[in-house]
């Protein structure tokens, strides 16, 4: 900020007077430029349209000149420097001249230290914040008195850095006040630009006694802690198939069990066992599963040696051949169905292939219908074996 150009060539109406003016080669991405010597009573100081010249001596910004033109320190009909002569007009009275650029600068922040902030699922969540922001000085004098007489600044980093400093403490208490009002981390990632928004209107109660307009804030992240992140994320992939704790887990299982045939029924066992139910409480979740889940394991039956699931209809299992039995055939004769799971049991048999529930007695010419349930009966039986409604 402190500029190491050489002193002005000397110019005009007083001997040893100094014209001073802020070259363009200096200037680069400085905010200020502090004139090498001090300025005397005869000099004449040049002001372009995007500079401000401000006078400075004692710790205290005397005046400042931000309209264009040349103005010699000789002349007392120069109105707005009137003040800044008469401090000068004495005997060896001198004072320091430093140039502002009215230029819009652009900057980033970044917490160095982690904000905590209480979340009620969570609990202590420790948060960073980065970003980029715009700004300008807004009143020369203010901005000279803080970062110059102030904060000693000597660079354009001391600016930045007490800047960066502000930005990150503004964003901090921003998030305060939104914790305050129910917002949760969930919450953080779906609202920065309402945070954004909100840092800008709290800005200028924080900046303005530095003398600074923050213009825009914008690319505002705010890093949670990897644990978080990944709850967060697996909540939302909860969220879309519409499953809870239990069902998603059950679902990840059975995808990786079907991707990966040869080891997928210890993935598939271990999965039910770590939920404490097993295949049965599994296949009870599947059915309210999303479908996509169900998908991965329709239609495969675990291999009786390894366990690899084998897809239906297969004679030997893909992984390690053995030979699968052959599914039960249905029957081409004369059959009943199941009174229990409906499977068709071939007439004569006393069971059912299936479920091994009893076979209805065969139906006989000596039967007559129950009353009751309509079931045929036997012409002999006291009782409706079905109901056990009385034959009258």
């Amino acid at each position: 900020m402190v500029g190491n150009a050489p002193v002005p060539a000397k110019g005009g109406s007083l001997f040893g007077a100094t014209t001073v003016a802020w070259e363009d080669i200096y200037k680069g991405g400085n905010v200020m430029w502090r004139v090498p010597r001090n300025i005397r009573y005869g000099d004449n100081i040049v002001v372009r349209e995007d500079e401000i010249a401000v006078f400075y001596r004692d710790g205290k910004a005397l005046a400042y000149i931000d309209t264009p033109g040349r103005y010699g320190l000789t002349s007392l009909s120069v109105g707005i420097i009137g003040n800044v002569i008469q401090a000068l007009s004495g005997v060896r009275q001198e004072a320091e001249v430093y140039y502002l650029q009215r230029r819009i600068f652009d900057g980033k922040f970044g917490s160095a230290e982690p904000y905590v902030f209480r979340d009620p699922d969570f609990g202590l969540v420790q948060l960073r914040v980065f970003g980029d922001y715009r700004w300008k000085v807004a009143k020369p004098d203010i901005f000279i008195n803080q970062f110059v007489g102030t904060f000693g600044a000597t660079s354009q980093a001391d600016v930045d850095g007490r800047l960066r400093d502000q930005l990150v403490l503004l964003v901090y208490d921003t998030l305060g006040h939104m914790k305050d009002q129910g917002m949760r981390v969930t919450d953080l990632a779906a609202n920065l630009m309402t945070i954004e928004q909100a840092v800008l209107g709290a800005a200028p109660q924080h900046l303005d006694v530095l003398g600074v307009f923050l213009q825009q804030i914008q690319g505002l992240s705010i890093n949670l802690p990897e644990e978080v992140q990944k709850s967060i994320d697996l909540r939302s992939s909860m969220g879309v198939l519409g499953v809870n704790y239990m069902q998603y887990q059950a679902g990840q299982a059975l995808t990786t069990a079907a991707a990966n045939p040869s080891g997928g029924a210890g993935t598939l066992v271990g999965a039910g066992v770590g939920l404490g139910a097993g295949f049965g409480m599994g296949g009870v979740m599947a059915g309210s599963m999303a479908p996509g889940m169900q998908a991965a394991a329709a239609g495969a039956t675990p291999c009786p040696k390894c366990g690899a699931l084998v897809p239906a209809g297969s004679r030997f299992c893909p992984s390690c051949g053995f030979t699968m039995a052959p599914a039960a055939s249905t029957p081409t004769g004369p059959s009943t169905p199941c009174a229990k799971c409906g499977t068709a049991i071939p007439a004569g048999s006393k069971f059912c292939p299936n479920c091994g529930a009893a076979a209805p007695a065969p139906a006989s010419a000596a039967t007559r219908p129950c009353p009751k349930c309509q079931t045929p009966v036997p012409a002999s039986s006291k009782f409706c074996p079905n109901c056990g409604n009385p034959m009258t």
